[in-house]
């Protein structure tokens, strides 16, 4: 982090201009920066969407935190995209108390809304992140799922046509977005993913049935991880400890946790898609 310092200040830099030419340009009575650091306005209201008031970096945690609060205070409202309730989905990372700034819940943001489906798939298998890690998880679930008896989706995450050998259980598919995205989501009977905050938002919306699996190195998303398995008992592996070998047949598969009956509707917050 500390060694990209001086290319975040020349993109908040350019964020800035960017913003203060559009005010200048358009007619806007607004902004809405998406973790953003430089896209606001001392011209009009700005806000800043975060459900990261606690920045977890281990050690350094306290100066993270403190960094990205002081760039809070720079914006009129921070959104937080959760609930201020026993229902949190971010923990501590959100429960924290600031003084000089104005926050508001806004509750669990989703580009998916609920609704039921039948089940063709028996795993989904969502991979992403950076690499090695996203590579080494994809390895991980090659081996492990290998003897596994259902059929298995496996959505690489990779924006290319690169090809690689699976058992001939496995269906893969390169990329994902949207509504093709969401349908092999209700689709399917369980769902492994990382547990990254959009990610746990998206499979609560559905209801899924989830196994976490949070990218080695990442504290926010060993975190949450943990988190959803103390409040809700959605359960997770580390990623060099996946064991997949009790898995027997699709009557195990229910063992797993999920989100439902978890969230008032009432609790979300749904974009409309145009």
């Amino acid at each position: 982090m500390l060694l990209k310092t001086p290319s975040i200040i020349k993109a908040i830099i350019k964020e800035k201009k960017l913003v203060a030419d559009l005010i200048e340009k358009e007619t806007i009575s607004g902004v809405i920066s998406d973790n953003r650091f430089g896209v606001y306005s001392k011209k009009i209201p700005s806000v800043f969407i975060t459900h990261q008031l606690k920045v977890l970096s281990g050690n350094t945690t306290w100066i993270t935190s403190k960094i990205h609060q002081y760039i809070i205070k720079k914006f009129d409202e921070c959104w937080i995209p959760d609930v201020a309730s026993d229902f949190s989905l971010s923990g501590k990372l959100s429960a924290v108390k600031l003084k000089n700034i104005k926050i508001k819940h806004i509750g669990i943001l989703s580009r998916f809304k609920p609704q039921t489906s039948s089940k063709k798939h028996d795993i989904l298998v969502l991979l992403s992140g950076v690499e090695p890690q996203r590579t080494l998880f994809e390895n991980k679930i090659l081996k492990e799922l290998s003897n596994f008896k259902g059929n298995v989706v496996l959505v690489r995450g990779v924006m290319d046509n690169s090809e690689i050998k699976t058992p001939a259980n496995f269906k893969v598919i390169n990329y994902l977005l949207g509504t093709d995205l969401e349908k092999i989501i209700i689709a399917s009977k369980l769902i492994i993913a990382r547990s990254g905050y959009s990610t746990i938002m998206d499979l609560a919306v559905l209801n899924a049935n989830v196994l976490f699996v949070p990218t080695l190195g990442q504290f926010e998303q060993e975190y949450l991880a943990a988190y959803l398995f103390r409040k809700r008992h959605i359960p997770f592996f580390k990623q060099h400890k996946i064991k997949f070998s009790d898995i027997k047949n699709l009557n195990d598969i229910g063992k797993f946790g999920n989100y439902s009956t978890i969230f008032p509707l009432e609790y979300f917050s749904f974009f409309e898609r145009k």
